[in-house]
């Protein structure tokens, strides 16, 4: 049995949990390089290898934070199943971006996903990844290194050049007087983008809404009308059901 890495950047856990998914349904225990609040450390993968790299579309683009905290990892030709998880709009040049991404760093690409998950803006799709969803994933990586070393590589839709994205929302998060200055928004930041008093928040935040999800005390909100007339027509606007897509 080849020893399986996960690799991901998962600001709120869609990813996680389809990538998690797959290594499951290849048996044994899976090593972790969560990328998410840090970069990778500098690994070179061998051939009898299998590593599932993950990461969410921002704007039909991976995220650049997350091009760059891949930059540590090569391979002599580890077996590569790559992932991106989208809230339900389009993936656009994202699954592509890093499949190139990978195949530049020295893995041999054997499939890719694009997978719906809960959008981190308005009411989209806010079950997903559902039980199905996860059984279709694990389905999906079995499959993909059934084919064997010597089958081609899976045709990944896309354009090069990638078109503009990858750099995160412009919605910053709001404090409200429930926050007790706890420092978990400060350490869960992915671009490390909130001060330490927990309540600044620079023009680095990507709007992934983390802290939002992870405050003990529910103080980090998007509690205006701006924002919530902008989710209620994007919920009304994507609010037809995706299904996912498998490469292999």
């Amino acid at each position: 049995m080849k020893k399986v890495t996960l690799v991901y950047f998962s600001p709120t856990g869609n990813t996680r949990k389809s990538v998690e998914a797959m290594a499951a349904a290849l048996g044994g225990a899976a090593e972790v390089l969560d990328v998410t609040t840090q970069p990778a450390p500098t690994r070179r993968f061998g051939r009898d290898e299998v590593v599932i790299m993950g990461a969410p579309v921002y704007a039909g683009r991976i995220p650049a934070v997350a091009r760059e905290r891949l930059a540590g990892l090569s391979a002599d030709g580890a077996t590569c199943l790559v992932v991106v998880t989208y809230g339900n709009r389009h993936y656009d040049d994202a699954l592509l971006e890093l499949a190139d991404l990978a195949a530049a760093q020295g893995f041999a690409v054997a499939g890719g996903a694009a997978l719906v998950g809960r959008h981190t803006f308005g009411e989209i799709q806010t079950e997903r990844p559902d039980a199905a969803d996860l059984a279709a994933d694990a389905a999906f990586a079995v499959r993909a290194l059934s084919r064997g070393g010597n089958a081609p590589a899976p045709a990944i839709p896309g354009n090069r050049p990638y078109r503009e994205g990858g750099s995160g929302g412009k919605f910053r998060p709001l404090t409200s007087d429930a926050c007790v200055r706890c420092g978990l928004c400060v350490k869960e930041c992915p671009v490390h983008a909130i001060a330490d008093d927990c309540v600044t928040i620079a023009d680095t935040c990507l709007s992934c809404f983390r802290c939002i999800r992870r405050c003990p005390k529910g103080a980090k909100n998007m509690d205006t009308e701006a924002y919530r007339s902008f989710a209620a027509a994007f919920s009304e606007k994507l609010k037809n059901r995706r299904e996912n897509e498998y490469y292999c």
